[in-house]
Formats: C-alpha cells, sequence, structure tokens
C-alpha cells in the first residue's frame, strides 16, 4: 500500500493488542501484529485457568478473528527471536525477516528463578496459558492417583506449595486451596482430603507487601480461613522433583511447585541491543519509544516505563495497555507531523483476589482502600474493563461472572469433567470500529 507506515508489533498481549486496535483506524498505517501463539490471552485469569474454575478458551482469544474487521491489521504467528533495532526489523526463528518503519515490542515477560536451584525444571510458573493448563492437568493428575492410591498422600501428593506472596502467588494459593477443599470433596468423596495441604512461602514478612498493612492482614486472615498454610520469612534453597528445602532447613514433600516468584523481561529484551535495567526490562523514555532509536517503542512487561516521579511503573495490566494505546497515538502524532506526547499513566490502583467474593483493592492514585465484596467489585469492575478492551462481547462476560462467582463453590467441580473442560464461555466479538481509549 503506497504511502503507507508499516508498523511491526511484537507480542499479542495487553500492549500489543490496545497498539494495534488504535492503528487499526488510521489508514496511513499497516500493522502487523506478530505473536509466537497466534492468540491474546488474558492474564489475569491465568491463575483461573490453573485451578480448573475457568476452561481455556474462556481466556484464549485468536488474533484472526479479533482483527477480521480491520483490513490494516494482518497478524502472524512466529516466533521473533532477534531484532535489528536500526533497520528496523525482527528475525523469527526460521530465520525469515520482517522489516519495518516502526518497531513496537511487547514481548512480555518470563520467570525469574533467582537462581534457586531445582527451580527452574521442578516448579512450574504462572506467565502463559500453557503454564496454567500444565498445573490444572498436573492437580487433577495428582487427585487421580491419590483416589487410585491413597498412601500417596503421605508422600506429598496432595501437598501443594505456591511460592511468592505477591497478588499471583496470592491468588492462585487462595484458589487451589478452594478447589482442594471445596470442590475435591465433591469428586473425591472417598479419599481423605482432609489431609491435603496448600502452602505458601515467600520471603517477605506479610503478603501483598505494596498493599496497606489493613490489606496484609485481611489477606492473611482470608488465605487462613481458606486452609492455607503461610510460610513468611523464608526463601527456597532448593526444589527436586519430590519436595522443597527452605532456608530455615525445613524439607516439604510436594509434588507440584507453582512459581510465582517474580519476573523479569522476556530473553527478547537481552537480544535487542537496546539499554536495558531493572528486571532485565527495555529503558524507554517518556514518549515511550527508545532512546537513540525513535522508530522503536518499548511497552509492558519487557519495559521500564517512567511515571509521573520518574520511577517505573509496576507490571500491570492496565499499565500495558494504556502505553500501547499511547504509543499508538505518538505513532499517529508522527504521520501528521505532530509532537509527541509524554505518557501519561490513569492509575487505577493496585488489587488482587484472594477467594470467592474476596479481595483487596486500593483504588486511584490516593489509593482509597477497600477490601471484601467492594474490593471484588472494583476487581471485577477493572478486569471487565480490560477484557472489553481485549474484544470480547460483555453479555458473555455478565453471564460468566453469575455462572461462575454466583453458584456454589462446589459446582466447580463440573468443570473437571472431560466433556465441559474446554467448553467455552467468553465469545469473541470482533473490535469496534474508531478509537478506544484504554482505560
Amino acid at each position: 500500500m503506497a504511502g503507507t507506515t508499516e508498523v511491526v508489533i511484537v507480542g499479542a498481549g495487553f500492549a500489543g493488542v490496545a497498539c494495534a486496535r488504535r492503528l487499526a483506524a488510521e489508514p496511513r498505517a499497516r500493522v502487523t501484529l506478530v505473536d509466537r501463539n497466534g492468540y491474546h490471552q488474558f492474564q489475569p485469569l491465568l491463575y483461573q485457568i490453573a485451578t480448573a474454575e475457568l476452561a481455556p478458551r474462556d481466556i484464549r482469544f485468536d488474533l484472526d478473528e479479533m482483527f477480521a474487521r480491520h483490513a490494516s491489521v494482518r497478524t502472524r504467528t512466529g516466533e521473533v527471536v532477534a531484532i535489528d533495532p536500526h533497520a528496523p526489523s525482527v528475525t523469527f526463528a526460521d530465520d525469515s525477516t520482517l522489516a519495518a518503519d516502526v518497531l513496537v515490542l511487547g514481548a512480555g515477560a518470563q520467570p525469574n528463578f533467582f537462581h534457586t536451584p531445582g527451580a527452574e525444571q521442578h516448579t512450574v510458573p504462572l506467565y502463559s496459558l500453557t503454564d496454567a493448563e500444565r498445573v490444572r492437568g498436573r492437580i487433577l493428575e495428582l487427585f487421580r492417583d491419590a483416589a487410585a492410591k491413597p498412601e500417596l498422600a503421605a508422600d506429598g501428593a496432595l501437598t501443594f506449595v505456591v511460592v511468592g506472596g505477591g497478588p499471583t502467588g496470592v491468588e492462585t494459593a487462595g484458589a487451589l486451596a478452594e478447589i482442594v477443599h471445596d470442590v475435591m470433596p465433591h469428586v473425591y468423596p472417598h479419599l481423605a482430603i482432609a489431609g491435603a495441604r496448600v502452602i505458601l512461602v515467600d520471603l517477605g514478612h506479610t503478603v501483598l507487601t505494596a498493599f496497606s498493612d489493613d490489606a496484609h492482614s485481611y489477606a492473611v486472615q482470608q488465605l487462613t480461613r481458606r486452609g492455607v498454610e503461610l510460610r513468611l520469612g523464608v526463601s527456597v534453597k532448593e526444589v527436586t522433583p519430590d519436595g522443597v528445602t527452605l532456608s530455615d532447613g525445613t524439607t516439604i514433600k510436594t509434588r507440584l511447585v507453582v512459581w510465582g516468584g517474580g519476573q523479569s523481561a522476556a530473553p527478547l529484551a537481552s537480544r535487542s541491543g537496546l539499554p536495558q535495567g531493572r528486571g532485565g526490562r527495555i529503558d524507554v523514555q517518556p514518549d515511550l519509544s527508545v532512546a537513540g532509536f525513535p522508530k522503536v517503542y518499548a511497552l509492558g512487561d519487557v519495559a521500564n516505563i517512567p511515571g509521573a516521579d520518574g520511577e517505573a511503573l509496576p507490571q500491570l495490566g492496565s499499565v500495558a495497555q494504556q502505553a500501547g494505546d499511547w504509543a499508538a497515538g505518538n505513532i499517529i502524532a508522527d504521520l501528521e507531523g505532530d509532537r509527541r506526547q509524554p505518557f501519561h499513566y490513569r492509575d487505577k490502583g493496585i488489587m488482587a483476589m484472594i477467594g470467592r467474593k474476596a479481595a483487596v483493592a486500593e483504588i486511584g492514585p490516593h489509593r482509597h482502600e477497600l477490601k471484601g465484596r467492594f474490593a471484588f467489585a472494583a476487581w471485577l469492575g477493572v478486569h471487565a474493563q480490560l477484557l472489553a478492551n481485549a474484544g470480547a462481547e460483555m453479555r458473555a462476560f455478565v453471564s460468566w461472572l453469575d455462572d461462575f462467582y454466583v453458584r456454589p463453590a462446589h459446582r466447580s467441580a463440573e468443570l473437571l469433567d472431560p466433556a465441559t473442560i474446554d467448553r467455552p464461555r467468553i465469545r469473541l466479538e470482533g473490535t469496534h470500529d474508531g478509537n478506544e481509549h484504554a482505560g
């Protein structure tokens, strides 16, 4: 297409999708959205896939369908293994290349195991749909094994360890405790599930350290109420196929360790030749481009995005989505001969789900604190907006909320039925025409 600017976006997370969606309405830009999987995954709900509360298709959205109405957006499935920020261009695993006028990097994150022996080999992180399905499959496998051989429970088959006291670890531990204590007794009524354990380990002395002291206390209370054992102030020193060793010398027999202990930028960042900072992430300027490379943007979990105070913003879906939309706006500004604008994040606060109808939230820049059902409602509202901006049809989302959050917990057992495990409950609609700004 003559006279158009070729924009290549690497990664179909919140940042990449938001950037592509805004540029879809710009006739002077042609977008190629590249992702190794070919779909957008709604990452905040991965833990619910892992704990069989949702089916995988509920949070997986095919990119071809998402952008079917936009002729100017092409999608390509492939793994980008290198970039040339000078050209700019990207190189795929099959050695093919793709040139661009503007390159947008939103390649995401990878788990940070902090050089813990055995962690990379013997734990499962929660950073992708594949990870979540591995956890889910392992949980179901262990319960089936224990039902066939109850003596395995004493050998750690029904002991589950979650590493990390941040939102990922807390949400996973809370949901795992609910499936263990509320769902599985209905699936295996003759199995002594009372002896099953969920253990949350973190080096810090409290969970959800970014939150207030009141939120810490509430989270601890709710986790304990759900049967989660907290091992705080200790770190994981080693992970083996059948257990973990903690820094205080304690050994826990377990067949499943879920790693939520931190993240760093995707490997592409270290291979990019671009300046890196904390977490191996690419440092960007206020306009979201990389210093010295005005045609290269970095967004989301692969970037250190400066906030109003100069400190890097947290790795949140709302930050990534707003940055993607903003980067697209600056690309359009270049096309129009206007000045780029420094990114301004609309702070929605921080929040974490602990279990059914239990959450903590600190809303807005002034951190108005909510707990319990009100925080739960805030959590739903923010994630509903993220989901809508990812292209999901909202009536289906409301139906899903009624199905999952209103029904008794034990009814989640139906999701363990092989006949319904992949039944989609959130269907995809094409994105709307026009510019829709994230949050």
